[in-house]
């Protein structure tokens, strides 16, 4: 399913969400609190957040694809032991079968196949940044991240700015805590953006679900990582590697 059809299946909640906001005048601040898309973590959520680049889409349809492939085994383990039960004398003096060990042998390959080379696939993929357009240098610190757009530069001097989580007492109205930040980092859709990641201290985890983009901070160490957004939005991630008292 692509974003297109994504924003087709949410139109009736974009309209409510567009008389209510418009009915009461609270357009930005109810924007906030009620989404077109689902861009953040939610509360008891079973599922992924709304993908925005091709590689969620990807790593969805792999999810999905292995799900399938699972529910089957699943099935055809339950219906063999619900069979044994059921027939305690069927097949209860076999003791070799050519044919049963060459199918038990093989069907588990074939999965396992099916499984591991999308998956391998994939992840090599998402590795691949081809002419980046964008460049922007991620820093992470004890306990905020530090962003560069070090392909803008004026007077020998780029652009950078550290951007901090909003504490609990200066939330406002459909602000999401934790989440929420004093400077959000701006990047152009439908751009090629490689991320240059780092830490300036302990190892910290630099992750945005709805964009696929999971890669650790380490320091001394500089990793990459590329993306693509297909939408606009405001997209909420957080560290995802337990790195101190006030890690969000």
């Amino acid at each position: 399913m692509d974003h297109v059809s994504w924003a087709i299946k949410k139109t009736r909640w974009s309209f409510l969400q567009t008389m209510i906001c418009t009915s009461i005048g609270w357009e930005g601040k109810l924007y906030k609190m009620f989404r077109i898309y689902a861009d953040y973590a939610e509360a008891w959520a079973t599922g992924f957040q709304d993908p925005a680049s091709d590689w969620m889409y990807a790593i969805i349809d792999l999810h999905d694809r292995i799900i399938f492939y699972l529910l089957i085994v699943l099935a055809v383990v339950v219906w063999f032991l619900v069979s044994s039960m059921l027939n305690t004398d069927h097949m209860a003096h076999l003791h070799h079968g050519n044919a049963l060990e060459l199918l038990w042998t093989i069907t588990p390959a074939v999965i396992l196949w099916a499984i591991g080379l999308p998956s391998l696939r994939l992840l090599y993929m998402m590795d691949e940044i081809l002419d980046p357009e964008l460049s922007v240098k991620v820093m992470g610190s004890q306990w905020f991240w530090s962003y560069e757009y070090s392909d803008y530069v004026d007077n020998g001097v780029s652009i950078a700015f550290d951007s901090f989580m909003v504490s609990d007492a200066d939330l406002e109205l459909g602000d999401l805590r934790t989440l929420a930040v004093d400077n959000y980092l701006v990047l152009p859709i439908n751009t090629s953006i490689r991320l240059l990641i780092s830490s300036n201290d302990v190892i910290h985890s630099f992750a945005l679900p709805s964009l696929a983009i999971k890669a650790d901070a380490i320091p001394g160490r500089l990793n990459s990582t590329g993306l693509i957004i297909n939408r606009p939005s405001t997209f909420y991630g957080q560290c995802s590697e337990l790195c101190g008292v006030l890690h969000g």
